[in-house]
């Protein structure tokens, strides 16, 4: 019976996992650009008894987390710092530490010390790799190779300066979503800016979660939870009912 109740014990965690993974997608589902994450590739691991292996196996995470690189629906905006790529590049961003990172996210603004950012805070870098930093302005324009126009508030209307080009590259080799939840290289190498993305202005991509797909993993894995209660359930009963017959009549 002890196999019975860890084979469910056991199948109860890993639903645990996988309801964890649905639920951050769920709570992300309205977030700009964000990639659906999957279940991390697994193995299996054995217990030994006495130099043999037993039969009570444990499913095992193996790597970092994998994630969606479907892209989402782009939706018109009215704000002309929102902006989308179009293609299967990324933008370049700084989270923090210049530990750099790759993003879809394109609801940009200015920090305090007039620096461009995305809508979680992290700083988008330049084609040189260096913060972007937007003067006060009455008009902006981001062209579609990334150059940011502003209209600055001290010239003349209609007059537009430069004020850099966002970094945008696209991906040679295996991305996956580092510890912080933020998406890098799998093999850790540099991320360089090649400029190869096309930007649409007034336009916001979408995250591309399913609620529909995940609201019914979510519901699956409740049933599956509940069979592997009523399985630990039935082989209580199951061991309860043979110590029962094995217990000696009494005279």
């Amino acid at each position: 019976m002890d196999r019975m109740i860890h084979t469910a014990l056991n199948s109860i965690r890993n639903i645990y996992d996988i309801r964890y993974t649905t639920s951050q997608n769920l709570a992300n589902m309205v977030v700009p650009g964000f990639r659906r994450e999957m279940p991390n590739e697994g193995g299996s691991g054995f217990l030994l008894d006495n130099g043999q292996l037993s039969a009570r196996a444990f499913a095992l995470e193996m790597g970092p987390a994998q994630f969606s690189e479907e892209s989402g629906a782009i939706n018109p905006s009215d704000l002309p710092t929102d902006v989308a790529l179009v293609d299967e590049s990324y933008f370049i961003t700084d989270p923090g530490d210049n530990n750099f990172a790759l993003s879809r996210r394109g609801d940009l603004k200015t920090n305090a010390e007039g620096q461009l950012t995305d809508g979680a805070g992290s700083l988008m870098m330049s084609s040189t790799m260096q913060p972007l930093n937007v003067p006060a302005y009455r008009e902006i324009q981001i062209t579609q190779i990334g150059e940011i126009l502003v209209n600055p508030l001290q010239a003349e209307a209609g007059t537009f300066i430069s004020a850099g080009f966002i970094g945008t590259t696209t991906p040679q080799s295996k991305l996956v979503k580092d510890l912080d939840g933020h998406i890098r290289y799998a093999d850790r190498s540099a991320i360089t800016p090649d400029q190869s993305g096309t930007i649409m202005q007034n336009a916001l991509e979408a995250s591309n979660v399913n609620p529909v797909e995940e609201l019914v993993n979510s519901m699956q894995m409740q049933r599956q939870f509940e069979i592997n209660l009523k399985l630990i359930s039935a082989a209580k009963e199951l061991d309860e009912g043979g110590a029962q017959l094995l217990r000696m009549p009494n005279e």
